[in-house]
């Protein structure tokens, strides 16, 4: 069953028919000709824009309502998609093989409408994998499964980090940055940060106001056109990071603090979701009396100048631009602090972990959908994982240290830390049997490392020599007929 919560603008593309050009209040949205058997129509995950929505569901097919296709909805002719994101007048599609297929003016100005695929251009035929994607205003970014970053389109404010405004796009990818865990932007963005494996942050792009949190001695520096590191990041580890024109709001954990997850925010204050009622120019906690100690933040988007929240005691909160109801709220233009947003009663509440937000242009979306954790499906992990070079020196034997070779990978893929951290874990379980390594594993749940969902699915799997052979089998085997590896 699906659910789906929806308020703000109402147009380009118009999502509800019958109604006015701005939804004032949280209401159900339906598809079209939906039935009782809602099994082929399970949300995975909603992207919205300027000009379009993209809705992705569980069996690998899109749908799209855009002002290309007069206001009805369209099937997107790619199979096994795995992730899609919209940017200002681009969308990008990322399938379950790793090709990215992406269209816009910025990407392919000869035929805006034409998805192509982008991954094939990258000139390394062994980055061609793609893991990750992310889309800004007018420009995309590819995460490869080497982990390094590909940007491709604008680059007119030096959002991919080229160093020079002399590159004013990129008409194919173009290598960014090596040893990338993380790429963050935002569909109405001129500025993108990475990651590192060692939780640096780095950034570029548009800085007029100080939405890339370089601190208040920067904040002249209007476009910062090649990729510079960010300094005094506040402690903890990152969750994420969403974008919108003129902001920047990071989400950072610390399982030893109440609440554990906390919103920090950098930018211009006026009509963008920052949170707070003036300038920052580095990441500041966010802070209201509304936010309880004990309620922790599960999901929060960007949009374009507006923020939601959704919290553990199924609570929402907003703030931001509200002059297309984005928040859900009437009569309230411009609120500079968080506000609560009345929601109507939510079908799966007692699954709240599992609803997500969804900000556009305008827009928003409240959303359930148990597909789109990464701690959700743990084989779709394991498809990334065997994609990486590493795997092409593991035979299909069951022996002890084949497996145990495959837990270190696992161990490595997953465990977002400390390099040195990493290493030491991979050195324990190499001298560890099954049994042995398992206990690494009940010692990294115990200190909350790893969600107790994949915990348990890896262990399983781990346990089975037969299913690690099979799958790794499958995935090889297909991946071979494809001439992928």
């Amino acid at each position: 069953m699906n659910e789906v919560i929806y308020f703000g603008h109402n147009k380009n593309p118009k999502l509800f028919k019958n109604e006015s050009y701005k939804i004032t209040k949280p209401i159900q949205f339906k598809f079209e000709n939906e039935n009782e058997n809602e099994n082929e129509k399970q949300i995975k995950q909603i992207a919205s824009g300027y000009f379009g929505t993209i809705f992705l569901f569980k069996n690998g097919e899109a749908i799209e309502y855009s002002k290309y296709t007069n206001q009805n909805p369209e099937k997107i002719q790619i199979e096994n998609i795995q992730k899609v994101t919209v940017g200002g007048d681009n969308e990008a599609i990322l399938t379950k093989e790793g090709n990215v297929f992406t269209r816009g003016e910025d990407i392919n100005y000869k035929n805006p409408k034409e998805f192509i695929n982008i991954s094939s251009l990258i000139e390394d035929p062994n980055d061609r994998i793609i893991q990750d994607i992310v889309s800004g205003l007018d420009s995309v970014y590819l995460l490869t499964s080497n982990q390094n970053v590909y940007g491709i389109g604008s680059n007119v404010s030096g959002q991919l980090g080229l160093g020079s405004r002399r590159i004013q796009s990129a008409e194919k990818p173009i290598l960014i940055m090596k040893n990338v865990s993380r790429i963050f932007s935002g569909h109405y963005s001129l500025h993108a940060f990475l990651l590192n494996s060692n939780q640096e942050l780095f950034g570029c792009g548009l800085n007029r106001y100080g939405q890339l949190g370089l601190g208040e001695s920067r904040k002249e520096e209007t476009e910062i056109m090649q990729l510079t590191q960010i300094q005094n990041i506040p402690k903890g580890k990152i969750i994420d990071i969403q974008m919108g024109e003129y902001h920047s709001v990071m989400l950072i954990e610390n399982e030893n603090e109440n609440p554990k997850r906390k919103l920090y925010s950098c930018g211009n204050h006026r009509n963008n979701g920052l949170g707070k009622d003036e300038n920052t120019y580095e990441f500041t906690e966010i802070k209201s009396s509304l936010f309880e100690n004990d309620d922790n933040i599960l999901d929060f988007s960007v949009g374009s100048y507006h923020t939601l929240i959704l919290t553990e005691k199924v609570k929402m909160f907003g703030f931001g631009f509200n002059d297309l109801c984005q928040l859900g709220v009437e009569d309230i233009e411009d609120p500079p602090i968080p506000i609560q947003i009345e929601l109507p009663k939510l079908r799966f509440n007692e699954e709240i972990s599992n609803y997500h937000i969804s900000c556009g242009f305008g827009k928003t979306f409240l959303y359930y959908s148990p597909f789109l954790s990464s701690f959700s499906n743990l084989e779709e992990d394991l498809i990334k994982l065997f994609r990486r070079k590493e795997f092409c020196n593991i035979s299909f034997k069951t022996e002890n240290g084949e497996i145990i070779k495959a837990h270190k990978l696992i161990l490595k893929y997953r465990l977002n830390q400390n390099e040195n951290q990493i290493e030491k874990l991979q050195e324990i379980i190499s001298k560890k049997s099954i049994k042995e390594s398992n206990q690494i594993f009940e010692m990294i749940y115990s200190n909350r490392i790893i969600n107790p969902i994949l915990y348990s699915e890896i262990k399983e799997i781990i346990n089975s020599n037969e299913k690690i052979e099979e799958t790794m089998k499958r995935i090889y085997l297909n991946e071979n007929e494809n001439e992928i590896l």
